[in-house]
Protein backbone atom coordinates (compact mmCIF):
# COMPACT_ATOMS: atom_id res chain seq x y z
CA UNK A 1 0.00 0.00 0.00
CA UNK A 2 1.05 3.63 -0.74
CA UNK A 3 1.74 6.19 1.74
CA UNK A 4 -0.43 9.58 0.82
CA UNK A 5 -1.35 12.45 2.55
CA UNK A 6 -4.83 14.46 2.30
CA UNK A 7 -6.37 17.61 3.58
CA UNK A 8 -9.91 17.70 4.08
CA UNK A 9 -11.80 21.21 4.07
CA UNK A 10 -15.46 22.50 5.49
CA UNK A 11 -16.81 25.58 5.38
CA UNK A 12 -20.35 25.06 5.01
CA UNK A 13 -23.24 23.67 6.96
CA UNK A 14 -22.48 21.11 9.63
CA UNK A 15 -18.58 21.50 9.36
CA UNK A 16 -17.44 18.69 11.80
CA UNK A 17 -20.42 16.49 10.46
CA UNK A 18 -18.65 16.67 6.83
CA UNK A 19 -15.02 15.81 7.99
CA UNK A 20 -16.59 12.63 9.60
CA UNK A 21 -18.70 11.90 6.51
CA UNK A 22 -15.46 12.47 4.59
CA UNK A 23 -13.74 9.68 6.67
CA UNK A 24 -16.15 7.58 7.32
CA UNK A 25 -16.39 7.39 3.36
CA UNK A 26 -12.50 6.77 2.78
CA UNK A 27 -13.33 3.25 5.09
CA UNK A 28 -15.63 1.92 2.91
CA UNK A 29 -13.89 2.58 -0.20
CA UNK A 30 -10.97 0.71 1.58
CA UNK A 31 -8.73 3.72 2.62
CA UNK A 32 -7.03 2.83 5.76
CA UNK A 33 -6.55 5.89 7.87
CA UNK A 34 -2.91 5.66 9.31
CA UNK A 35 -3.00 9.36 11.25
CA UNK A 36 -5.02 12.53 11.58
CA UNK A 37 -4.08 15.87 13.01
CA UNK A 38 -5.93 17.88 14.80
CA UNK A 39 -8.59 20.30 13.13
CA UNK A 40 -7.81 23.09 12.54
CA UNK A 41 -10.38 26.61 12.27
CA UNK A 42 -8.74 28.43 9.56
CA UNK A 43 -9.30 31.62 7.70
CA UNK A 44 -10.68 31.24 4.38
CA UNK A 45 -7.86 31.15 1.26
CA UNK A 46 -8.32 33.04 -2.36
CA UNK A 47 -11.97 34.13 -2.01
CA UNK A 48 -11.95 35.82 1.68
CA UNK A 49 -15.44 36.92 1.68
CA UNK A 50 -16.96 33.18 2.79
CA UNK A 51 -17.23 31.40 6.16
CA UNK A 52 -14.25 30.30 8.21
CA UNK A 53 -13.26 26.81 7.47
CA UNK A 54 -12.62 23.11 9.65
CA UNK A 55 -9.45 21.62 7.81
CA UNK A 56 -7.22 18.38 8.95
CA UNK A 57 -5.01 15.90 7.61
CA UNK A 58 -4.63 13.02 7.09
CA UNK A 59 -2.17 10.10 6.59
CA UNK A 60 -3.38 7.34 4.87
CA UNK A 61 -2.57 3.89 2.93
CA UNK A 62 -4.37 2.69 -0.37
CA UNK A 63 -3.33 0.51 -3.13
CA UNK A 64 -5.61 3.50 -5.34
CA UNK A 65 -3.36 4.69 -8.06
CA UNK A 66 -2.86 8.47 -8.23
CA UNK A 67 -5.64 9.18 -10.88
CA UNK A 68 -8.16 6.42 -9.38
CA UNK A 69 -7.96 7.38 -5.81
CA UNK A 70 -8.87 11.25 -7.34
CA UNK A 71 -12.08 9.78 -8.51
CA UNK A 72 -12.73 8.08 -5.13
CA UNK A 73 -12.06 11.48 -3.66
CA UNK A 74 -14.23 13.49 -6.20
CA UNK A 75 -17.53 10.71 -5.60
CA UNK A 76 -16.79 11.34 -1.77
CA UNK A 77 -17.30 14.97 -1.89
CA UNK A 78 -20.09 14.58 -4.28
CA UNK A 79 -22.01 12.02 -2.17
CA UNK A 80 -21.77 14.95 0.09
CA UNK A 81 -23.24 17.70 -1.68
CA UNK A 82 -20.13 19.14 -3.22
CA UNK A 83 -20.99 20.93 -6.44
CA UNK A 84 -19.02 22.65 -9.33
CA UNK A 85 -19.10 26.40 -7.86
CA UNK A 86 -16.63 29.61 -8.20
CA UNK A 87 -13.00 28.87 -7.61
CA UNK A 88 -12.18 28.79 -3.65
CA UNK A 89 -15.41 29.69 -3.25
CA UNK A 90 -17.44 27.73 -0.11
CA UNK A 91 -18.08 24.04 0.03
CA UNK A 92 -19.44 21.20 2.32
CA UNK A 93 -15.97 19.66 1.61
CA UNK A 94 -13.17 19.38 0.03
CA UNK A 95 -10.10 16.41 0.03
CA UNK A 96 -7.04 17.28 -1.88
CA UNK A 97 -4.40 14.82 -2.58
CA UNK A 98 -1.22 16.55 -0.85
CA UNK A 99 1.56 13.83 -1.38
CA UNK A 100 1.30 10.65 -3.17
CA UNK A 101 4.39 8.58 -1.63
CA UNK A 102 7.72 10.24 -3.42
CA UNK A 103 6.50 10.18 -6.44
CA UNK A 104 5.67 13.64 -9.27
CA UNK A 105 2.67 14.12 -10.85
CA UNK A 106 1.86 16.09 -13.68
CA UNK A 107 -1.49 15.57 -15.34
CA UNK A 108 -3.95 18.20 -16.54
CA UNK A 109 -6.03 16.68 -13.85
CA UNK A 110 -3.63 16.27 -11.18
CA UNK A 111 -0.85 17.81 -9.73
CA UNK A 112 1.41 16.07 -7.20
CA UNK A 113 2.49 17.08 -5.09
CA UNK A 114 -0.26 19.64 -4.36
CA UNK A 115 1.41 22.92 -6.45
CA UNK A 116 0.21 25.27 -3.72
CA UNK A 117 0.42 23.22 -0.53
CA UNK A 118 3.53 24.95 0.46
CA UNK A 119 1.97 28.57 0.40
CA UNK A 120 -1.15 27.27 2.78
CA UNK A 121 -0.94 27.53 5.86
CA UNK A 122 -4.06 25.65 6.46
CA UNK A 123 -2.21 22.76 4.47
CA UNK A 124 1.03 23.17 5.92
CA UNK A 125 0.64 23.18 10.10
CA UNK A 126 -1.64 19.97 9.95
CA UNK A 127 0.13 18.32 7.37
CA UNK A 128 3.63 18.92 9.49
CA UNK A 129 1.93 17.77 12.84
CA UNK A 130 0.96 14.84 11.39
CA UNK A 131 4.63 13.81 9.79
CA UNK A 132 6.82 16.81 10.55
CA UNK A 133 10.22 14.13 9.14
CA UNK A 134 8.26 13.82 5.87
CA UNK A 135 10.39 15.16 3.00
CA UNK A 136 8.56 17.10 -0.19
CA UNK A 137 10.37 15.11 -3.28
CA UNK A 138 9.80 18.07 -5.58
CA UNK A 139 11.91 20.45 -2.93
CA UNK A 140 13.96 17.92 -0.34
CA UNK A 141 12.54 20.00 2.50
CA UNK A 142 10.71 18.82 5.28
CA UNK A 143 7.15 19.36 6.15
CA UNK A 144 8.65 20.82 9.53
CA UNK A 145 10.87 23.17 7.79
CA UNK A 146 7.69 24.55 5.77
CA UNK A 147 5.40 25.31 9.38
CA UNK A 148 9.19 26.84 10.56
CA UNK A 149 8.78 29.31 7.78
CA UNK A 150 4.71 29.93 7.10
CA UNK A 151 2.58 32.36 9.22
CA UNK A 152 0.28 30.27 11.95
CA UNK A 153 -1.69 33.79 12.17
CA UNK A 154 -5.52 32.88 11.45
CA UNK A 155 -5.27 29.36 12.22
CA UNK A 156 -6.16 28.05 15.60
CA UNK A 157 -7.12 24.31 17.10
CA UNK A 158 -10.99 23.51 16.72
CA UNK A 159 -12.55 22.86 20.03
CA UNK A 160 -16.21 21.55 19.41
Amino acid sequence: MDRIFLLLGSNQGDRAAHLKHALTGLRKHGIVILKRSHVYQTRPWGKIDQPDFLNMALEVASDYPPTALLKVLKSIERQQGRRKTTRWGPRPIDIDILFYDQRIVATPRLSIPHPRFADRPFAVIPLAEISPAFVDPATGRTLADYRRRISHEGIKVYRH
